[in-house]
């Protein structure tokens, strides 16, 4: 029998007794239960994370009197419009459920699902990065859930976003990857010559692409924001861009507000545009933006009905 030390980053230590033919999720699972946390990720005496949990320890070359640190993982919920996947940082255990065709069923992956790093989602589809910086992806193929025509181009991603119905990948060179249905920025030919992407944002069906310069690429459906040619000129020093489902609001480094998309859904600013001075933060509903300035008042335009209108409450958010 070996006998093995599990000791947390606060000195808490467990003594497990377990035979040598045992397999690192037994290891994990006795942990588990000593210690009294369900996610646990086990590092060896050398510094190596066990990942491969249906090896022996024996193959893993853990030996008998030795002490492992185990690390307390935060759980942590991706999901779809009809499925949900519940994963930890680092680590390699997944757990989907809900709707087969929107990324409920993960069987066929789930031997690749190693380390992973950041999961996103359409509304029925999951894209993972993992530790390698490569991809692995599930669901509605048509979704995003089928990137086998740019696997060899997912190499070193650092970040992904989504619309409702394809992906964008940032690479660690800026570039640009996506897939998915081309009308709702699957097809990212627009922006492929771009370098230096620090930042995507997305609509239901368009992407925005912030470069280290602070200007703007924009593809995906035109009228969902798809298509930013009319302000282009004055997409430059941008700080961040939020979205409703149609239209996008970008700050600029003087604290101005650039907006384009859809009207109906807060993409034509122009009723509040001398309002929006030193803008520091922007949120979104469906269909309308909310900016708060630096002396703290609100501005909000876009559909009334979604928060566009905040008229009847501006004495109270002056009180804020």
């Amino acid at each position: 029998m070996f006998k093995i030390h599990v000791a947390l980053p606060n000195g808490h230590a467990e003594l497990l007794t377990l035979p040598p033919s045992s397999t690192v999720q037994d290891l994990k699972t006795a942990a588990q239960q000593a210690i009294g946390k369900k996610h646990l990720r086990l590092i060896t005496a050398k510094n190596q994370v066990l990942v491969d949990f249906e090896q022996t320890l024996e193959e893993s070359e853990i030996e008998d009197g030795e002490c492992l640190t185990a690390l307390v993982l935060q759980p942590q919920l991706a999901a779809t419009e009809g499925a949900f996947a519940l994963w930890c940082h680092g680590d390699s255990a997944i757990v989907t459920w809900g709707g087969f065709s929107r990324g409920g069923e993960s069987s066929a992956v789930k031997d690749q699902l190693r380390g992973v790093q950041q999961i996103q989602a359409t509304d029925s589809a999951f894209a993972a990065i993992l530790q390698d910086g490569s991809v692995v992806t599930w669901g509605d193929a048509e979704r995003g859930g089928y990137s086998s025509a740019v696997r060899d181009q997912l190499k070193g991603v650092q970040q992904i976003q989504a619309t409702h119905r394809a992906f964008a990948a940032i690479l660690e060179d800026g570039s640009v990857v996506a897939w998915g249905r081309p009308e709702y920025g699957g097809d990212s030919s627009a922006v492929q010559d771009h370098r230096g992407v620090q930042q995507i944002q997305a609509t239901e069906r368009a992407f925005a692409a912030i470069l280290e310069h602070g200007s703007v690429v924009t593809w995906g459906c035109p009228g969902c924001g798809g298509d930013s040619s009319a302000v282009q000129d004055q997409l430059r020093g941008v700080q961040q861009i939020q979205a409703s489902h149609r239209a996008f609001a970008a700050i600029l480094e003087d604290g101005s507000v650039i907006t384009w998309g859809s009207a109906n859904y807060g993409g034509d600013s122009s009723a509040v545009r001398d309002q929006l001075r030193d803008v520091r933060q922007i949120q979104a509903t469906q269909s309308a933006f909310a900016a708060i300035l630096a002396d703290g008042s609100v501005v909000t335009w876009g559909d009334a009905e979604d928060g566009g209108d905040s008229s009847a409450v501006q004495d109270q958010l002056r009180m804020v």
